[in-house]
């Protein structure tokens, strides 16, 4: 945490690179612990994007960083690793993707925060909860609303692949269009779930670990991943449908009641 400090946060001083590797343990490169290729990912994100809101590389970088950096779950939930990427390989990214103009700094928690906040963590935790099977169109989806990366990221019932589907399902059918639309429905789908079991109104195939470890195992061989097509995830089964449209048509029951922030002060003008 001493290295967060307001030079770095506003975007005028650099991480020590040397003192940083003398107080922490640095990644080893490995064929599957590629910085160099995640710096190069990260490189070519905020070229592609130099004329964009920084929010919107989110969608093309979330499923990319996915794929080069191929972690179990276990791997994945170690804060460890996501504060040394964000600190060690690529802060000039945290800066310029969570910079406030309002404030004139980031907020520390991009760079050292919980898996829903961290830079990095929750781009790689957005892929992982929201691709269906090898197919990272969902993620893309997904990301592309900052409420369900913000709020809906955070909410246990997302582990549940039927349910982070039917929510993407709802983008894609322009059912929920704003932030503040995906943000009520989190809350809504979130609350019901203490009522409603998803997983057994909607059951999904079980995980195939095996599949994964394939997944791992191609990285661990050199396996390279392109920047411009969007890659693939491992070879799971996707969700089943028929769990996905169940799903699908209580979520928009529930949005249909749910109350949207905005919305009633609208309506009462």
């Amino acid at each position: 945490a001493r290295f967060i400090a307001d030079g770095l946060l506003s975007g005028k001083d650099n991480v020590p690179a040397i003192a940083l590797n003398q107080a922490t343990e640095p990644l080893q490169e490995s064929p599957r612990m590629r910085l160099r290729a995640l710096r190069d990912l990260i490189d070519d994100a905020m070229h592609l994007y130099r004329d964009d809101r920084p929010t919107k590389v989110d969608a093309w970088l979330a499923p990319r960083l996915h794929a080069i950096l191929r972690l179990t779950r276990e791997e994945a939930a170690d804060p460890a690793l996501w504060n040394y990427v964000a600190l060690g390989v690529a802060p000039d990214f945290v800066v310029w993707r969570h910079f406030s103009e309002n404030k004139k700094s980031v907020n520390a928690r991009y760079f050292k925060g919980p898996y829903h906040k961290q830079a990095f963590a929750r781009l790689w935790w957005s892929a992982e909860l929201f691709r269906n099977g090898p197919d990272y169109e969902p993620v893309v989806i997904a990301c592309g609303n900052q409420d369900m990366l913000n709020t809906v990221l955070r909410l246990d019932v997302i582990d549940h692949r039927p349910t982070a589907q039917a929510l993407v399902r709802m983008l894609r059918q322009d059912v929920v269009r704003t932030g503040r639309e995906a943000n009520a429905l989190g809350k809504a789908v979130n609350a019901a779930a203490a009522t409603l079991m998803y997983d057994v109104i909607a059951p999904d195939t079980e995980r195939d670990a095996g599949a994964v470890r394939r997944w791992i195992d191609e990285a661990e061989e050199g396996h390279s991943v392109l920047h411009r097509p969007l890659p693939l995830g491992p070879t799971e089964e996707p969700a089943i449908e028929e769990s996905v449209e169940r799903l699908t048509a209580l979520f928009e029951e529930l949005f249909a009641d749910a109350q949207v922030r905005g919305e009633e002060e609208a309506a009462e003008e």
